[in-house]
């Protein structure tokens, strides 16, 4: 072979030579990184933590004293009940003794406490639902509720339950709420008290109230919320398949069928109703059963309604007017507290029973 056939050749197996010595380095290198990540896992599994690298505990279960008694709202403990268990707190029921109590609602569901007032763990925070008991100011409950409150981080009522609260003073010159239908007799009892309508879970530092029923969800949920982070509270959400909405606009007492007092017992037998309205609109659709002729009910309902808005309320007093606008239809306007001015209809309308009358009362505001 000449000259250049044996330096063609050579170089020919140069690229080969190449490739094998460039397998070798990264099969050499590939060993030395998994032996180095080897021994580094070795050696972080033998050498013991620092101080300061040392992992925090598990936190202690956060106590959760929920106050139950016959006729409780069944989820005006069980929905706080759901929420404060799910966060991992240790939830547990207490009542004056430990004889079962029955919830309201149906027949209701027999509950027997976990603990009395006087064997009752000091809790973290103290639930108050609301049913068919308001303990008064001289009550066990109450005493017990005061007990707690001056070590616990959070006292909760729930609906109707800001009134055991406000019976033990604690709610004096504080904001509070409560269910929709109790807010003006809320405003008439505790005078001293700033009841809103507009809020369906008012914080006021170490006290929060609620508005009725499903509010106690967001009100403990705001409690986790408080105490643990949003995301610790939108975790618990999620878990319950809740859609938690800590500033969605929705609040029962701010409808407007708070403008509109209640005169059902007063003019005849009820047999159905309906409701909608929001903020600012309310329409209201009752059957009743008369022997009534249709302009004589009209005059009765009509009377009914006077009288209703000359008592105290949420309107201005001396506003309400109500005059015929054709026939068995009347026009009404009154004015409420914070000023703003209402129009509306009243209607009796027959049905296809003659002692059976449709009565539709709409209601707008104005301005």
């Amino acid at each position: 072979m000449n000259p250049k056939g044996i330096t063609a050749l050579f170089l020919s197996y140069i690229p080969a030579f190449l490739g094998m010595f460039y397998m070798s380095i990264c099969t050499n290198l590939r060993g030395g990184l998994i032996s180095a990540a080897a021994a580094a896992v070795l050696l972080g599994a033998s050498v013991p933590v620092s101080a300061g690298q040392t992992a925090a505990a598990a936190p202690v279960p956060k106590k959760v004293a929920i106050l139950i008694f016959d006729r409780v709202q069944t989820i005006d403990y069980s929905g706080p009940y759901e929420v404060f268990a799910d966060a991992g707190y240790d939830v547990y029921t207490v009542a004056a003794t430990k004889h079962p109590v029955t919830t309201a609602a149906g027949d209701g569901i027999k509950l027997t406490p976990k603990y009395t007032f006087s064997d009752a763990p000091q809790a973290d925070i103290v639930v108050i639902p609301g049913g068919g008991y308001e303990a008064p100011s001289d009550s066990a409950a109450v005493a017990w509720i005061r007990r707690q409150h001056v070590h616990d981080q959070h006292t909760m009522s729930v609906c109707n339950g800001a009134f055991t609260l406000a019976n033990t003073g604690l709610l004096d010159g504080l904001r509070a709420t409560t269910t929709a239908g109790n807010m003006l007799r809320m405003r008439q009892t505790y005078p001293r008290i700033k009841v809103l309508n507009d809020e369906r879970v008012i914080d006021d530092g170490k006290i929060i109230t609620t508005a009725g029923l499903s509010a106690g969800i967001d009100g403990a949920l705001h409690v986790v919320a408080v105490m643990d982070g949003e995301d610790a509270a939108q975790s618990v959400a999620l878990g319950i398949e809740y859609n938690w909405q800590p500033d969605h606009p929705y609040v029962r007492g701010a409808m407007a069928d708070r403008l509109v007092p209640s005169i059902d017992r007063t003019i005849g037998e009820s047999i159905a109703g309906r409701r909608k309205g929001d903020k600012d609109h309310w329409e209201r659709l009752t059957w009743f059963k008369t022997k009534l002729s249709a302009p004589e009910f009209l005059s009765m309902v009509q009377a009914a309604y006077e009288k209703a808005y000359a008592a105290d309320g949420l309107w201005s007093p001396g506003s309400f007017h109500m005059a015929a606008s054709g026939p068995l239809k009347a026009g009404l306007s009154f004015n409420d507290q914070d000023g703003h001015h209402w129009q509306g209809a009243l209607t009796v309308e027959p049905t296809a029973d003659a002692q059976q009358f449709l009565v539709r009362l709409v209601t707008a505001r104005a301005n």
